[in-house]
């Protein structure tokens, strides 16, 4: 009987092991969470800035934390391109343990998420939201990329003196962060007498009459850095209309929807951003192998294997955090919300390090054209603004 007794809690003792085992390697996952739209007017370029993150995650699975190795689990949460979604979508982070977060594709979702992620003590990473507001007051934000009002002089400066304009049509949406803040600081650089602002509310789908007032009112350029949704029916009612000027926006007409939109047309498109295909081609063999490895990878890159600048800029942010999280040494999110001012990362977007706000310190982004025949982008020019 004593034997018996004694194998059982032999046999006892190996299940509370595996029991423990599997707890343990439980413990042993550190989550980072994605905070990008997989829907609405961005989900398209939400996708392209995830696929980047997905790509860094399948290379480098795991971190080392205070001499421990980590598996790294990305955990999503959809803001739906939503200012009102925004804020449970964020909750819905913090709620699942993440210890930082990545995103958003779109600064309006980010700055309406900045609430939740400071009351939680979670730290943000913001990828490709330029507009200032999001990370100014919110001391959970910090950003990798460059800011709107250097964008918007960027495109202003490229307007002026290479396309030799004298007048600008600008068109945002009504209530869009982004657009709008783009838009203003466009006009500010390129000189408020000097332009022609509109803005059309939510749902517009007939851009006609903007694509007219642009023509009449004697305009050489059209800047509308609004939504790819958008961009698609601009592009189209720009064709069909003979809009006869370039149309320029901003880092979110970096996409293959712009391009589909564009080819086969007569309309010039110019876009800034934040990465050129070409700079890195480790990179770029690797991500695009990847991207044609994986009939989802491609599908959400828009059924081709075009490099994204925002993939890019998904890949260094997730280098990004984990450098923090070293640095940290902790998967706390206290913890590593103290590593990040002064941390830092040589991505193959470049040096990436932060001002006493938390923003990135950048001065060049790239100007690239589409190409209408190849339905490509075409490298143009690197501008900087001192």
């Amino acid at each position: 009987m004593k034997k018996i007794l004694a194998v059982l809690l032999a046999a006892l003792c190996v299940v509370s092991m595996a029991a423990c085992g599997s707890s343990a390697g439980s413990a042993d996952t550190i989550k980072i969470g994605v905070f990008e739209p997989q829907s609405g007017d961005n989900g398209a370029g939400g996708k392209q800035e995830i696929l980047g993150m997905q790509y860094a995650n399948k290379e480098t699975p795991t971190v080392e934390v205070g001499g421990k190795t980590y598996k790294v689990e990305l955990v999503y949460a959809d803001n739906a391109s939503s200012n009102d979604k925004a804020p449970s979508a964020a909750q819905n982070l913090v709620s699942a343990g993440v210890s930082v977060v990545l995103g958003s594709y779109g600064s309006g979702v980010s700055i309406a998420a900045g609430d939740t992620f400071n009351s939680a003590g979670v730290p943000a990473i913001g990828v490709t939201c330029t507009n200032p507001q999001v990370t100014s007051g919110c001391d959970a934000y910090f950003r990798i990329c460059f800011l709107d009002p250097f964008q918007g002089t960027v495109l202003a400066n490229y307007a002026k003196n290479d396309l030799k304009a004298t007048k600008a049509y600008c068109l945002a949406k009504q209530g869009d962060d982004y657009s709008g803040g783009l838009v203003n600081y466009f006009i500010e650089a390129f000189g408020a007498e000097n332009c022609v602002s509109e803005t059309f509310p939510d749902g517009t789908s007939d851009f006609s009459t903007y694509i007219t007032n642009a023509q009449t009112q004697g305009c050489d350029v059209f800047f509308s850095p609004v939504s790819t949704e958008a961009a698609a029916q601009i592009i189209a009612k720009a064709d069909a209309q003979a809009l006869g000027m370039p149309i320029l926006a901003g880092d979110t007409w970096d996409s293959n929807v712009i391009l589909d939109a564009a080819k086969g047309t007569g309309v010039e498109v110019a876009v800034t951003t934040f990465y050129n295909e070409g700079a890195n081609p480790k990179f770029d063999d690797g991500i695009k192998a990847w991207i044609n490895s994986d009939s989802t990878a491609k599908a959400n890159n828009g059924g081709n294997d075009e490099i994204a600048a925002v993939s890019a800029m998904g890949y260094d942010a997730y280098y990004f955090a984990l450098e923090a999280i070293k640095k940290a040494g902790s998967t706390k999110p206290a913890d590593v919300m103290k590593a990040l001012p002064s941390n830092t990362y040589d991505g193959v977007t470049g040096h990436i390090e932060l001002d006493a706000i938390g923003d990135a310190v950048r001065n060049s982004a790239f100007i690239k054209k589409c190409n209408n025949e190849t339905g490509k982008f075409e490298f143009v020019t690197e501008a900087k603004v001192q």
